[in-house]
Order: structure tokens, then sequence, then C-alpha cells
């Protein structure tokens, strides 16, 4: 047990020593969204929005770990139906710089289901409460702080709380931040 502490405090330090700078920003943006699966044929995309906190912690001049706390709209229409699913997301996102600028980010994200209302009908007990995707994406970064980014978020976990049922939840999003402190 002595070992394992000693080795935690060991990382824990070299990941201070290292650490470049921890920032904080704000962002929003819009989501274009949609529930696919087995079951989730004849839904449509849904545009809707997000925003939220991003805290990037320097590990090294080339990698940041990069979590975030962000309020999500999303779900899918269907004629003139819609299918709005709200989340608050927790994405932790490795963020890898290639250029001057410029990262890739990429990372696992869980979703904790606010609200779920279907054509003016609360659906919530029909759904799980927490949501897994994977998010792949990219960001540009101008030295004011100033960003703008692009992400998809591919869901893993069925939303619907039934076993023989298959959607999942997939949004493509365009943001602009802004990264202080």
């Amino acid at each position: 047990m002595k070992k394992l502490l000693l080795v935690m405090a060991v990382v824990a330090f070299c990941f201070t020593a290292n650490a470049q700078e921890t920032t904080f920003g704000l962002k929003a943006g819009v989501n274009f969204a949609s529930v696919g699966g087995d079951d989730a044929d004849g839904l449509d995309s849904r545009t809707s929005f997000h925003f939220g906190g991003v805290a990037t912690i320097g590990i090294s001049e080339k990698f940041a770990v990069q979590p975030e706390l962000q309020y999500s709209s999303q779900g899918a229409s269907e004629g003139d139906a819609d299918l709005k699913l709200d989340y608050l997301n927790v994405p932790v996102l490795a963020k890898i710089t290639v250029a001057e600028g410029f990262s890739v980010e990429v990372g696992p994200q869980i979703g904790f289901l606010l609200s779920a209302d279907a054509d003016g009908e609360d659906v919530k007990e029909f759904l799980k409460s927490t949501d897994f995707s994977a998010a792949i994406g990219m960001n540009y970064q101008l030295e004011s702080g100033l960003n703008f980014g692009a992400r998809y978020n591919l869901g893993l976990g069925n939303v619907v709380d039934e076993e023989d049922a298959d959607w999942k939840n997939n949004v493509f999003q365009v943001s602009i931040g802004f990264n202080f402190l």
C-alpha cells in the first residue's frame, strides 16, 4: 500500500512539474443531433444548441487534458414532431496540439438526462438517465483565447430503457469559445 501511494505521489508530482498551464473558458454553439440505431428508422436530425465551461490542464507542450461541463440539447425529429433530449454532458478529452493553435481532441463523454419531451409530452421515464459516447473533434485557438471547434459525439449506449430497443445519440457540434486565466 505504501508503494502504491509513493508511485501515485511521484506521478502526480511529475504531472505538476511538467504542466504548462491551466486555462478556463466558456463555449457555445450549434448541435446537429440525431438518434441512430436499428430502431431509429424514419427519424431526422434536429438542430439545437449547447453551452458550457471548459478547463484545459496542460501536461506537456503538445498534450493536455480537457474536462468540460456542457448543457446540450439533443434528440431528433419526425415530420412536425420533435424529440427533445436535454443533457448535462461531461466529456474528458485528450487534447493533442498538432500545429500552432490547432489541436485534435478525443475521449469519452458521459451525459446525464435532464429532461425528455416528445411533442409536448414528458417521456423521461422511458429513457435511461445516463448516456455514454465517444467524442472526437478539432479546435483552432487564436492567441487572444478566442477559439473555434468542431466535434462529433458518437453514441455508444442505448438511450431507451428497453432491452429490445436500439437508439443512440449522435451529435455534430460547431462551437465558438473563449479561454481566459
